[in-house]
């Protein structure tokens, strides 16, 4: 079988993934004979299409599913899209504004319908992108977080958890989005640094002449103050805590009260209390039983409890209120103030807390258990690192506002008894699967479904086992198969919004985990470790780089930075070494089989030399850390190792060593080194093809003359019978002097055409068989002509000499170079080093650069300078050897 003379990876990558998906060589079904090892995708929303963070995740998970399927085990990783609630109900309204159009105007049925069509047309995008990223799902298998299947099971764990007690309704503060007009989690608020003021406001005391001074950021809430509060700690405030005080500009009493969760160094250690607008205040008037008044709606606007600012927006509101302060006297001063402040994740508007009646699910139990299968090690982490920060935020969880006032995602089934008028009965609401035909409590058939949706993370916590179909039958035998999973692969950030999630979910529904480990990745950054923003125009997209540079060139630059928990810098760079890594493969394939040519070689690796017996162990060893960093996830050292493995040892020694024999003209010996050569290619394809799917799969057809894919084949396996300890120390003193000698040729300019005379000075007697018997490798890739080994070579005038462990190699240079015209050419390099040596001393030496210069810069000529010291050093040390 031939080979193209060079790499297209358009041409082998279209081959390759059409023949994955028509052979469905990544479909399951449940096999006992066979241990299961299942991923679950962490679905992408369907208004997304493929970014880098996306190629980073799918690519590990898809190295992991090949790695395991390659090892014997029955896998599955299952596709599949989230409905995405808030981000996709976004976009189609956007779609709408166009048209002068808004949800209200079609109503709630119509904007459904117009929600799912826009669904059938764009949701499927980003999966179409992963088939071309070469990720092996069972695509037969794709799921949707809202199509049938799931929305059994969302209905289903719904009544469980109300039946059992642990869904209610009530009013709390919640984290409000005055744009998207609904609830959201704690973890569903994002906080950014903002530059602000914090305003000292007097407050004045009873029957007094004195006042209290609070400092506050948000002065537009303070018409909702039910107290002030003090920490019981602040001496400066002992005799005032009970006190009664007069809020400014309304005239209305409210007491000082104390609370260790004051913190005594924020402004005058004195913070209003307004328990309707901050998660705080609210703590604080459950513990001293406030009044709570709502100063804010839930557009955003004041509410009538001041007829002057009622109707006016929060930020209205503040300057007017501000300068009524100022104008009353109340007012003492104003600052700067950088504090952190929420906003929405979806559509970064600033979130207003406020009080709104909400489902809410009871998590303490649940949260228990979650905590506990991580620090039993039942789930674990990797990086372990992440196990602390998971487990305190289970730890500390509060029960979890469930509901969202829009209109795309799951609707909470819960009906309500209606008259003819619409208005709810005295029945008791009605929490059931499918939509009921009459009232259970009075019969009456005037039912209407609550208005909310569910938080699209409560389907999204469900996704490793409504998957397989547990909303319809939770004891059916897929489920029984493929659950619990193997790994769950993942960034940070959702760590807590979805990871902590499911393990809750999975713990309650099904009494077992929903995967025993949990692989987190690091970010995506651009060269410089910035993150990669469309703001900022350092975006990187990968369908361009797949293009640009072939998928495999992708892969592997994001495997090789994969260190698991750490964020990674990539840029070009990056892909364009992946990408000659994957022509140096193909060169070197290209290369060996046009030597086999049409002989018949042994399956088994002939072994005859030293080389082979080293690069064998050097193969096996290979093998061992490959496997071992799979196992745990370190896919960058598995990357790191192959291409170490590959391009150094097998390619710039091995085969360089082989064509001794291969331009042999005895067949048998060219035939032996042949076998060892394609054992070694065909081992080394299998264990890259999980990272470099494309071109391993591609080498192994032409390699085995099948169509079969490689990842059918068997991961290599570490054997005791290759590893030849003794041969690889001799090997490594043959590679040192190799490696010196080349030193010198290069640091000598002697030309790479000529052969050389070298003379080795043997210092380790014990060392001295090994450069006797292995002269032919020497001579061979050191380029040399005559070879003289002893134990008593003196030093030669002109020669240039280079040291090695044991040895000392003796290169006389007449004839090579020009002796004086090189001494010549370097004392001329020193002296332009000098020039500029003292250029960055001047600058250094002055005063005003240093003090004033950036500190990388200086930093930069320092390093410069210290450059040219070494420089100088080498170039002086050069002119000795020739004056010697």
């Amino acid at each position: 079988m031939e080979m193209e003379k060079v790499y297209d990876s358009k041409k082998v990558e279209e081959k390759w993934v059409k023949y994955w998906i028509e052979n469905k060589t990544f479909s399951s079904k449940p096999d006992k004979t066979k241990k299961s090892f299942t991923i679950v995708i962490p679905p992408p929303n369907v208004t997304g299409s493929l970014h880098m963070g996306h190629a980073l995740n799918d690519s590990l998970q898809d190295a992991i599913i090949r790695f395991k399927k390659m090892q014997g085990y029955n896998t599955l990783w299952v596709p599949g899209t989230d409905h995405g609630g808030i981000a996709t109900q976004n976009v189609v309204e956007k779609l709408l504004k166009k048209e002068g159009k808004t949800k209200y105007d079609l109503g709630r049925e119509k904007f459904i319908e117009k929600m799912w069509q826009w669904r059938q047309e764009t949701g499927d995008t980003i999966l179409d992108q992963l088939k071309k990223l070469g990720c092996g799902l069972d695509w037969d298998r794709t799921r949707f977080t809202m199509d049938e299947a799931c929305s059994k099971a969302v209905k289903r764990a719904f009544k469980k958890f109300y039946d059992k007690g642990l869904i209610y309704r009530g009013k709390r503060l919640v984290n409000w989005c005055p744009r998207c007009n609904t609830a959201l989690s704690d973890i569903e608020v994002e906080y950014h640094p903002e530059k602000g003021n914090l305003w000292y406001i007097k407050y004045p005391i009873k029957d007094s002449n004195e006042f209290l001074t609070v400092a506050t950021t948000r002065p537009e809430t303070m018409i909702g103050d039910t107290a002030v509060a003090v920490n019981p700690n602040d001496e400066r405030y002992k005799n005032i805590v009970g006190k009664t005080i007069i809020l400014p500009l309304v005239g209305r009493e409210i007491k000082v009260v104390a609370d260790y969760i004051v913190d005594m160094q924020f402004g005058t250690g004195a913070v209003k209390v307004t328990p309707a607008h901050d998660a705080v205040d609210y703590e604080i008037a459950r513990r001293h039983n406030l009044e709570i008044l709502e100063v804010i709606d839930a557009n955003g606007n004041m509410t009538d409890i001041m007829e002057k600012y009622k109707g006016m927006s929060a930020k209205d509101a503040r300057e007017q209120i501000v300068a009524d302060l100022q104008e009353q006297g109340y007012l003492l001063k104003t600052e700067d103030y950088s504090h952190s402040v929420g906003k929405c994740y979806r559509c970064g508007t600033t979130i207003e807390p406020i009080m709104s009646e909400q489902w809410f699910l009871k998590v303490e139990e649940m949260s228990k258990r979650a905590s506990q299968v991580a620090k039993d090690e039942k789930v674990k982490f990797y990086p372990a690192s992440w196990k602390k920060p998971y487990t305190l935020w289970l730890d500390n969880l509060r029960d979890w506002c469930i509901s969202r006032q829009i209109w795309w995602g799951h609707r909470i089934p819960v009906f309500y008894c209606v008259d003819e008028n619409g208005n709810k009965t005295s029945c008791p609401p009605i929490v059931e699967q499918d939509t009921p035909a009459k009232c259970p409590h009075c019969g009456n058939t005037h039912l209407v479904q609550d208005n909310d949706v569910l938080d699209t993370w409560f389907s999204s916590a469900m996704w490793p086992f409504s998957v397989f179909n547990w909303g319809e039958n939770p004891d059916n035998e897929e489920l029984k198969y493929y659950y619990p999973t193997g790994v769950l692969v993942t960034g940070h950030e959702i760590l807590y919004l979805w990871v902590a999630r499911m393990v809750q979910m999975g713990l309650e529904f099904l009494n077992d985990i929903p995967f025993r480990d949990v692989f987190i990745h690091g970010i995506v950054r651009d060269k410089h470790g910035l993150k990669m923003s469309k703001s900022k125009g350092n975006v990187i997209n990968p369908l361009e780089i797949m293009d640009q540079f072939g998928t495999d060139a992708l892969r592997f630059a994001l495997a090789q930075s994969a260190a698991p928990g750490r964020d990674m810098q990539i840029s070009n760079d990056s892909f364009l070494a992946a990408r000659n890594f994957a022509n140096k493969i193909w060169n070197a394939s290209r290369f060996i089989l046009m030597n086999k040519g049409e002989l018949e070689i042994s399956d088994t690796p002939q072994v005859k030399e030293l080389s082979d017996k080293w690069i064998l162990n050097e193969y096996n060893q290979t093998i061992k850390t490959v496997t071992r960093a799979f196992e745990v996830y370190d896919i960058d050292v598995a990357s790191r190792t192959l291409y170490d493995f590959i391009w150094t040892k097998f390619c710039d020694w091995y085969i360089e060593l082989s064509k001794i024999r291969m331009t042999s003209e005895n067949v048998e010996e060219k035939k032996q080194v042949l076998s060892v050569l394609i054992y070694i290619l065909k081992g080394t394809i299998k264990m890259l093809a999980p990272i470099m799917p494309f071109i391993s799969d591609e080498l192994w057809s032409i390699f085995n003359n099948t169509t079969e894919s490689i990842v059918n084949s068997s991961f290599p396996v570490y054997d005791d019978k290759l590893v030849f300890a003794n041969e690889a120390n001799q090997m490594a003193v043959v590679q040192e002097i190799v490696s010196k000698i080349r030193n010198v040729r290069s640091e000598m300019n002697i030309s790479p055409a000529a052969f050389i005379t070298t003379k080795i000075k043997v210092l380790d007697e014990s060392k001295f068989s090994v450069v006797e018997n292995n002269q032919a490798y020497i001579k061979s890739l050191g380029k040399i002509k005559d070879l003289v080994i002893g134990k008593d070579i003196q030093r030669e005038k002109n020669s240039a000499l280079a040291v090695a462990t044991g040895f000392e190699m003796l290169i006389p240079l007449e004839g090579l170079i020009d002796i004086e015209k090189e001494k010549a050419r370097i004392n001329k390099e020193i002296k332009n080093i000098i020039a500029e040596q003292e250029k960055y001393n001047k600058k250094l030496s002055n005063p005003k650069f240093v003090e004033k210069a950036p500190a990388e810069e200086v930093a930069r000529i320092r390093q410069k300078l210290a450059d040219t010291q070494s420089k100088i050093a080498t170039l002086e040390e050069t002119l000795k050897n020739y004056e010697n």
